[in-house]
């Protein structure tokens, strides 16, 4: 699956064999879901950026803050002993558990903290 990106929003891009076009969803919506398609990858671009820009004017219309597709929270369940560890390695480190877990994943996904 491949994505598009625009004003901090990023998409999927699938294809339907049984309707012949491409189509897709802005990820991380879960309360507003927005949708695009197009025969081809230029329209769905198009219909992508239009239906981003669409959503925005709309929020502006309606004098709500458009929602953001990630907040930067979610919650991780993990065993005891994991939680135990991490706290160890964070004191160690002389950080608090939140940022060295956000040091672990930043570097795993290599984008910088």
């Amino acid at each position: 699956m491949g994505y598009l990106k625009y004003k901090g929003y990023t998409g999927s891009v699938e294809y339907s064999e049984e309707d012949n076009c491409l189509f897709g969803k802005v990820q991380g919506m879960s309360k507003d879901a927005i949708t695009y398609e197009g025969s081809n990858i230029d329209e769905l671009r198009q219909d992508f950026e239009g239906a981003i820009d669409d959503y925005l004017a709309l929020c502006e219309a309606r004098h709500v803050k458009p929602r953001k597709p990630y907040s930067g929270t979610f919650n991780v369940r993990v065993s005891p002993e994991i939680h135990s560890a991490i706290a160890m390695l964070a004191q160690e480190a002389g950080i608090t558990l939140n940022a060295f877990v956000r040091q672990v994943l930043a570097k795993e996904v290599k984008v910088a903290v």
